[in-house]
């Protein structure tokens, strides 16, 4: 039924039967979500295993859910090769969600407890205003809070991605 809302730049999701809306992002939000998926895809871009996406995408683990995390990176099966469609997603390496004021609640409770339960690899909600980044594994029940330098580990044989954010966050705020 969600698919069946109109499009009038609101974004709506369904968690464990709950409708969420919510409005537009801001310009700030936008350059997080820009600033880590260029950074995400230059870690990724000669890598065959994961592959980061942006939305809107309509990820649904299940008939009765439908997100759409800011970015989120996904695993390449061995001769499947990419996703060609929303409905093939199963599992995530990785969802990252930027804070807005209007999504603070969903991102740390609702969605938070949804890809815990999915066994999402690592959650990341990013708190441009507070300039730190919230890490959540599955089994988490406190998040590891980043404010210096962002660590992601998810394939034993490549090097970890890392990133400044001092510097992610001085980008993001640059001439606010």
């Amino acid at each position: 039924m969600v698919r069946a809302l109109p499009d009038d730049n609101y974004r709506y999701e369904v968690i464990a039967g709950e409708l969420v809306v919510t409005p537009a992002p801001s310009a700030t939000h936008q350059r997080a979500v820009t600033g880590l998926l260029v950074r995400l895809a230059n870690y990724l871009q000669h890598e065959k295993w994961a592959e980061v996406l942006a939305s809107p995408a309509d990820i649904s683990f299940h008939a009765d859910m439908l997100v759409q995390p800011d970015l989120f990176v996904l695993p390449i099966t061995p001769g499947e090769g990419r996703v060609l469609g929303w409905s093939q997603i199963r599992t995530l390496l990785l969802a990252v969600e930027v804070l807005s004021p209007s999504t603070a609640r969903a991102d740390r409770q609702v969605k938070r407890r949804l890809y815990q339960q999915e066994r999402v690899g690592e959650y990341w909600i990013v708190d441009v205003d507070a300039r730190i980044v919230e890490c959540w594994r599955a089994t988490d029940e406190r998040p590891e809070i980043v404010s210096t330098s962002l660590r992601w580990h998810p394939e034993p044989s490549t090097a970890p991605f890392e990133l400044d954010l001092r510097e992610f966050f001085d980008d993001v705020l640059r001439n606010r």
